[in-house]
């Protein structure tokens, strides 16, 4: 006989307890959120605009950014207004479509990060063929193919979560909804959809990053038959992308590699992935691309110019 599921309201304990804390970390998150938003929005629309960033690496940065403003607002929103009130909930349809959506962005930020590397692979290892390979409509493919991806994997998760009957207690120990503590509240035995979860998201996350770092060791072999020139150029793209996927990988198959917790660090390391990185990246790719620095002056520089005239 099926389990009720009367649960229809979900309680969240959030990152802290204390309100003083939490009014801090409310204005600490939103300062960081702001500047995700601004930093990658900012490569986004100079990327569109200038014509000198036209390649596909920076196409791919683009929605690489896009994507980071749309992964993070999946979360953060919602996390910095629970920190000002006492009793934070979500419904339980709100909290399956905060799952579905933050998966959907979390493997599809994977792919293209994998489709980054694909690029420099192409470009260093076989630079006669770039152009042809990485042609515009291929580009989009990819591109196309990335949301894809990112959409059934993420269709898969809930589908797997959609028939689990919730039935008391409705408190979730964490700071947004994810699978590991939703599992949690369910009043059924969860061993076959965690092991499902496992090799949808954790050895999905490993395997992604076994293929970026063979496809990285792969281009540093080639990059030994270059000019001194042509591997500073080619190791300081590299190290934006390679520094990238470490703060994006490191984190999450620490989480989804290993059994359910409720320790207090999980929740430290799930704030890494989800607030900070994508604050980061656009400062890890403009501080070291020159071209990227030098499209925001000029861009930026006539803006400036023209408001004042």
């Amino acid at each position: 006989m099926a389990t009720p599921n009367n649960v229809t309201q979900l309680i969240i304990t959030g990152l802290f307890q204390d309100r003083e804390v939490q009014k801090v970390c409310f204005m600490f998150f939103l300062c960081v959120y702001l500047a995700t938003v601004v930093g990658n929005g900012l490569i986004l629309v100079t990327v569109s605009v200038s014509k000198s960033l036209g390649s596909p690496m920076y196409f791919f940065l683009s929605y690489l950014s896009l994507v980071e403003i749309c992964y993070s607002s999946t979360v953060v929103p919602k996390f910095i207004t629970d920190l000002l009130v006492k009793i934070k909930t979500i419904s339980l349809k709100g909290c399956l479509t905060q799952i579905f959506f933050f998966h959907f962005l979390g493997v599809t930020e994977i792919l293209l990060l994998t489709v980054m590397a694909y690029d420099r692979y192409v470009a260093i290892c076989k630079p006669l063929y770039y152009t042809t390979i990485m042609s515009r409509p291929v580009c989009h493919r990819l591109v196309a193919g990335s949301w894809l991806g990112g959409f059934f994997h993420s269709i898969i998760q809930i589908f797997i979560t959609l028939p689990l009957p919730f039935c008391g207690p409705n408190v979730i120990d964490h700071y947004f909804c994810d699978l590991h503590p939703l599992f949690q509240l369910a009043c059924t035995d969860t061993f076959v959809v965690g092991i499902i979860m496992f090799v949808n998201s954790g050895l999905f996350s490993v395997f992604s990053f076994l293929f970026l770092v063979a496809s990285y060791v792969v281009i540093l072999v080639h990059l030994r038959n270059q000019s001194a020139e042509g591997r500073r150029k080619a190791l300081s793209t590299c190290a934006s992308h390679i520094t990238v996927v470490l703060l994006f990988f490191g984190p999450a198959i620490f989480l989804y590699l290993r059994p359910a917790s409720t320790y207090t660090e999980d929740k430290l390391v799930a704030v890494f992935y989800t607030v900070i990185t994508p604050m980061l990246n656009p400062i890890i790719y403009t501080l070291r691309n020159a071209e990227v620095k030098n499209a925001m002056r000029k861009l930026w520089g006539k803006k400036v110019t023209s408001r004042m005239e």
